[in-house]
C-alpha cells in the first residue's frame, strides 16, 4: 500500500509545530502510523466533528495535546487541528475549527 501524503489544513502545521518537543515528536510519529494505513497508538473518533474524523491523544509531562484528521479519502491524511486541551470535555471553540475545515476539504 503506498503512503499518503499529510495535507494541513489552516494553522494545524503551526499549532503541531508550537507543542513541546516531545508532545510535537509524538504526533508526527502517529500520523506517519497513520500514513501507512495504521492506527495511532491511542485514538478514538470524533462524529461531533465529521463522519470519519479521528483524534489522536497525545499525553505529554502532564498535559493533554490533539490531533484532529481523516484519512478517509484516497488522496491524503487530512490534519485538520491541532491543539493543547486544557479541560476533560472537548472545548466548542476547537470543535467548530476541526468542522469548519472539515467542510473546505469537502466532507
Amino acid at each position: 500500500m503506498k503512503e499518503k501524503d499529510i495535507k494541513f489544513h489552516g494553522s494545524s502545521l503551526d499549532d503541531l509545530k508550537s507543542f513541546p518537543p516531545g508532545a510535537m515528536k509524538a504526533g508526527g510519529q502517529q500520523l506517519r502510523k497513520v500514513q501507512r494505513g495504521l492506527d495511532p497508538s491511542d485514538w478514538k473518533p470524533m462524529g461531533t466533528v465529521g463522519s470519519g474524523v479521528m483524534e489522536i491523544r497525545i499525553w505529554w509531562e502532564g498535559d493533554t495535546f490533539r490531533v484532529f484528521y481523516v484519512a478517509k479519502f484516497s488522496d491524503a491524511v487530512h490534519v485538520l487541528h491541532c491543539f493543547q486541551k486544557t479541560t476533560q470535555n472537548t472545548s466548542q471553540r476547537d470543535i467548530k475549527i476541526g468542522k469548519a475545515r472539515y467542510k473546505q476539504i469537502g466532507g
